[in-house]
């Protein structure tokens, strides 16, 4: 992985031709198949978790996959979405056939799915969010959006082993980065919200309100027979408060997704890469929370 690594940190910024962003990436879970897919349409972002025959991922625009995105301030100022480099596209893709992200890489190799993209502004120069006009002013980035994903690790089966990391441009340098490391959006069929308590090792329902906290999140069908959430080996440090994890719901869009946010203040203008280590649970409700509970005794004590 990480002579794959030096390679994309060699060749980021360079002119690339068109890469395809068609693949699959195939496994068993609990002996049933997995089947991840990517396509050209998204920049190389997982359109696609289809595990027992079941759809967990609610793709529509260019914001609804199974992505990353980063946000940053520019000269000290931070708003919501306003730099918000996104590895999927653009909200002017909408439901068009192409993404404004630039696929430059990617391989199903060795049982890897592996993706390199230049990761395109959310809004448009001259766009407002939450009454805020778009600081960048041109609609492709220059930050560079990397991923590993693996389906499966020594001794769990029900969990995705996704690495991603993202190469930050020093051109202005950043003193506040709110990196989504990763999302999922799902049908609304996954509509119990659950957080991982690692006292009790159980899996307990939250309260019905958007936003985040500190436990890993899990989102559920009712009967529990199809279950996804997330957990992320990145800790609090010093300088940078602990992960947040976020389980919201969208009535009219009838989707519902998970995330796991980490905020970072650069220590350095030259610290330009981020990287991320997180594993997607995935199954049934009790393989999720079996899982959550050996990734959380596995890594509590390092």
């Amino acid at each position: 992985m990480k002579a794959w690594l030096l390679l994309l940190a060699a060749t980021v910024g360079a002119q690339t031709p068109a890469v395809s962003g068609d693949a699959e990436l195939r496994g068993v879970i609990g002996g049933k198949p997995l089947v991840i897919r990517t396509t050209s349409r998204l920049a190389g972002a997982i359109d696609s978790v289809k595990w027992d025959g079941v759809e967990f991922i609610d793709s529509h625009d260019h914001g609804r996959q199974l992505q990353s995105a980063i946000s940053a301030d520019v000269n000290g100022v931070f708003h919501v979405e306003c730099y918000n480099p996104t590895e999927a596209g653009s909200v002017v893709d909408a439901l068009g056939p192409k993404s404004t992200s630039r696929l430059e890489a990617l391989s199903v190799h060795d049982g890897a799915l592996r993706t390199r993209t230049r990761m395109a502004f959310w809004l448009a120069p001259g766009m407002s969010s939450h009454g805020h006009v778009a600081q960048n002013t041109k609609s492709l980035s220059d930050f560079v959006h990397t991923k590993v994903v693996r389906i499966g690790r020594p001794g769990m089966d029900h969990v995705l082993d996704y690495f991603v990391q993202f190469s930050v441009p020093n051109d202005r340098p950043h003193q506040y980065l709110q990196v989504e490391a990763l999302t999922g959006y799902m049908p609304s069929a996954f509509s119990e919200e659950l957080r991982f308590d690692a006292k009790t090792a159980t899996l307990v329902p939250l309260p019905r309100q958007n936003g985040e906290q500190p436990d890993p999140v899990v989102l559920s069908t009712p009967s529990g027979s199809h279950a996804m959430g997330v957990f992320t080996t990145t800790r609090s440090s010093s300088l940078n408060p602990a992960p947040g994890y976020g389980r919201f719901k969208f009535e009219h869009e009838q989707v519902v997704k998970w995330n796991c946010v980490i905020r970072t203040r650069p220590d350095s203008p030259m610290h330009t890469h981020h990287a991320y280590q997180l594993y997607v649970v995935i199954g049934t409700r009790e393989d999720c929370r079996r899982t959550l509970a050996a990734l959380t005794q596995e890594f509590a004590a390092r």
